[in-house]
């Protein structure tokens, strides 16, 4: 009896070695492959990407890896994903950081493409992903400064083109440059710090620099808050509620809706201390070549603010004239409300053709600087403050920022599936090897 024992002593010790390796290899796996998924996941959300857009991406991942019964959920601010091989089944990967510069969501989309066509170890692609957002920028604070002035130069004489106003739009680029670098190092002035910026640069244009001008308060004061306006996070919103994703969507609405609140409440204080401002009279703008130099200065001032890649500011100029063309353009065509639909629809067709070009940088760098020129945040912004006012024509600024917001994002929606079904008819055709119909 005793050699039937050693025997199944033996036998349970053999299963024991054995079971282990197999079982934490194939968890192991999955572990990882669940890991990357829910570390690409949170990049691409603070690479200013819409939810939809970032599962779309999550589940082409997983099919890459063979493993397509891997379940992504995204939200604006968690990444959930469902793998149905792992006890624990459902890791959850929260978004708290802040959002990504251009250069690092460049390289973030880089990193994922590749991983999706050469299939590395997804432990390779995690450390990849973590060592990009953990990189330091190339321009210093003095630069992004200089950027954020240059910035706000250029949306002022796409918003407001007055000579007189150019040397306002400077200084108060500056100022809230000074804000929007150094706040966020200041734990108490990161919580209010939309209200710190709208208070402190529109007290100060109605006390001081708008008599100087004669222009009104609200204009002077909007393109120096271009960096705070929450035009991206409306329009992301609106791209999410016509997609059918009505959690994310919602919850990027009343957040930017909450930051337009912030920001307004900000200029209704500096009212009710410095008084209303006084009736602008009407000034005398620039020629039409105005605006499309404002074009230039945005994209120079955002190349520089938001650190974009290294040779992608001639990219950023060419997105953001097709954009701004598109625009304009649609505005002749089918009305300024939906001239947005236009100019989304157009520059992300545009985008994905330039795509194709070897020297093109990532496709989120050049869209995510086009979409600031389709101005919905401003529109908002100079809505809400005219309704503290006690102005009319407010709400109906509301209005039209509602409906830019729903064109812009139905351009976005019909540009990027147009996108999308030319490029896997494109790639099933070239897969199928037949001769290209005459």
């Amino acid at each position: 009896m005793g050699w039937i024992q050693r025997l199944r002593r033996a036998r349970r010790q053999l299963g024991a070695a054995r079971a282990p390796q197999t079982d934490t290899g194939d968890a192991g796996a999955d572990a990882g492959l669940s890991e990357l998924l829910g570390e690409a996941g949170a990049a691409l959300l603070r690479s200013s990407r819409a939810t939809s857009a970032v599962e779309v991406t999550l589940r082409d991942l997983a099919r890459a890896y063979d493993r397509p019964d891997i379940r992504c959920f995204v939200l604006p601010t968690l990444v959930m994903i469902d793998d149905p091989r792992d006890a624990a089944r459902t890791a959850l990967f929260p978004v708290t950081s802040a959002a990504l510069r251009l250069d690092q969501a460049g390289e973030v989309e880089r990193a994922l493409a590749r991983a999706t066509a050469e299939h590395p170890p997804p432990a390779d692609v995690v450390q990849r992903l973590r060592a990009v957002e953990g990189s330091a920028p190339r321009f210093n604070s003095a630069v992004r400064l200089l950027g954020h002035m240059i910035l706000t130069i250029g949306f002022g004489l796409v918003l407001d083109p007055i000579a007189s106003a150019l040397p306002i739009y400077a200084v108060l680029g500056l100022l809230v440059g000074v804000v929007v670098v150094y706040g966020p190092r200041v734990p108490t002035l990161a919580l209010i710090l939309p209200i710190a910026a709208a208070f402190g640069v529109t007290s100060l244009t109605i006390a001081v620099l708008a008599p100087l001008v004669g222009d009104d308060a609200i204009r002077l004061v909007t393109p120096a808050l271009v960096s705070l306006l929450p035009g991206l996070t409306l329009t992301l919103a609106a791209v999410e509620l016509t997609g059918n994703q009505v959690v994310a969507g919602a919850s990027r609405l009343i957040y930017g809706g909450a930051q337009l609140g912030l920001l307004a409440f900000g200029l209704f204080a500096a009212i009710t201390i410095f008084g209303a401002p006084a009736g602008a009279a009407p000034q005398s703008q620039l020629g039409a070549w105005a605006p499309w130099l404002g074009v230039a200065l945005t994209a120079l001032g955002y190349t520089l603010f938001s650190v974009a890649p290294k040779g992608a500011f001639p990219w950023i100029v060419v997105s953001l004239a097709v954009a701004y063309g598109a625009q304009l353009a649609g505005s002749h065509l089918v009305g300024a409300q939906l001239s947005g639909f236009v100019g989304a629809f157009v520059v992300i067709v545009f985008v994905a053709l330039l795509r194709r070009l070897p020297a093109a940088p990532p496709s989120a760098v050049m869209l995510t600087c086009a979409y600031w020129l389709l101005v919905p945040g401003a529109l908002g912004f100079i809505g809400l403050s005219q309704v503290a006012e006690g102005s009319r024509g407010g709400t109906d600024l509301l209005v039209q920022m509602l409906v830019s917001l729903l064109a812009i994002a139905i351009g976005m929606v019909v540009g990027a599936g147009l996108t999308r079904d030319t490029s896997t008819a494109w790639r099933a055709w070239r897969g199928s090897g037949d001769a290209p119909p005459r």
